[in-house]
């Protein structure tokens, strides 16, 4: 086999830079070393792509080198791989993931989006890996077969990148925030510049307490991939799922069962979520929010029951009349899945 590996964020150092994220590790295992070692009966090929600063790793760049001859020289090995492997997102430098230095656009900077759909053109089976600590603009999702959201895993990063590619690891990680389709989808941008940047004086927070997939849920804006999100090697099915009791008083606990099979052909983990809703609340409130999770591991075939605990106090709300907390009697609605966008079952409760 032929695996093609383009793209800067193959080779580039991630521990060093950005700010206080910054660390002086003793070494770091870059994503192209990661799967060298992992695939040593196949031929690797490695094309910079794009560029993004001073070269990393000991790489040696083109001599000379501009964006069309790195755009060109990664075309002409991805014509040749079984596999392209692309590894891009966002890096430390100034304007990307770095503090003091906010990014300047939500898609990717040097080219990226162009150079993915035209490796596309030329090879059906690429495959996106993203390294950032945020989200960007996906243009190119449709046409590609595969993306991993790989974040910056430090000094192991290449290790733990080339686990989940070879399928040694199956990945059982979720979304700790919601990725939008375009920026005015995020809830700040959606109010305009006075929300964000501001008038360099002034900034405003309108968007209140739907922050994240809140806003998402209540104004009913689809996210490219939503809070809690996360696919697997394998397919888990949940069920049984029910409450130990309709009606609840406060400082009682609310118990949730769910039943969770493992139907694929591989042994996993899936992360189910809980999520709570009041019906007709007395203030603004999200249509949901999470209030437990918990991860499971499940072999192939076999079926696991599990129980996730929520105290009444915790669906409480802060009352500015009271300057206290308040409990607000009446319907709430329990929301149970593997998702913010995934929701399994909702069952009905009562706080009295």
């Amino acid at each position: 086999m032929t695996i093609a590996v383009i793209g800067d964020n193959a080779t580039r150092k991630m521990t060093e830079g950005g700010g206080s994220s910054e660390l002086k590790a003793k070494n770091e295992i870059s994503p192209l070393a990661g799967l060298k070692e992992r695939f040593k009966n196949a031929e690797i090929l490695y094309s910079l792509g794009y560029h993004a600063g001073p070269p990393a790793y000991g790489q040696v760049l083109p001599s000379p080198y501009n964006a069309d001859s790195l755009r060109v020289a990664a075309l002409e090995i991805a014509k040749k791989a079984d596999v392209v492997l692309f590894f891009g997102g966002l890096n430390k430098n100034h304007h990307q993931d770095c503090e003091g230095g906010d990014r300047l656009s939500y898609h990717m900077s040097y080219g990226q989006d162009t150079l993915i759909s035209e490796l596309q053109k030329v090879n059906e089976n690429v495959g996106v890996i993203l390294i950032s600590g945020n989200a960007v603009a996906m243009p190119w999702l449709p046409e590609v077969k595969g993306l991993m959201q790989a974040w910056y895993l430090g000094s192991e990063a290449g290790n733990a990148i080339a686990d989940i590619v070879s399928g040694d690891v199956n990945p059982s990680g979720k979304l700790p925030f919601s990725f939008p389709k375009k920026l005015e989808d995020n809830a700040a941008h959606s109010f305009g510049e006075l929300s964000y940047p501001g008038d360099s004086i002034n900034q405003y927070y309108k968007e209140g307490i739907l922050v994240g997939y809140r806003w998402h849920d209540t104004k009913k804006i689809a996210p490219q991939f939503a809070f809690g999100e996360g696919l697997s090697y394998t397919k888990f099915e949940l069920n049984a799922m029910s409450l130990d009791k309709k009606v609840y008083s406060e400082n009682e606990t609310i118990k949730v069962f769910v039943s969770i099979e493992n139907k694929g052909a591989h042994d996993g983990a899936e992360v189910v979520q809980v999520y709570v809703g009041k019906r007709n609340s007395a203030v603004e409130r999200a249509q949901k929010e999470l209030k437990a999770f918990k991860k499971v591991y499940v072999p192939v075939g076999v079926k696991k029951s599990i129980e996730l605990e929520i105290d009444c106090d915790e669906l409480a709300y802060f009352d500015e009349s009271l300057t206290d907390w308040n409990l607000e009697k009446g319907k709430y609605e329990v929301y149970i899945g593997t998702a913010s966008n995934n929701i399994v079952k909702r069952i009905s409760l009562e706080i009295e």
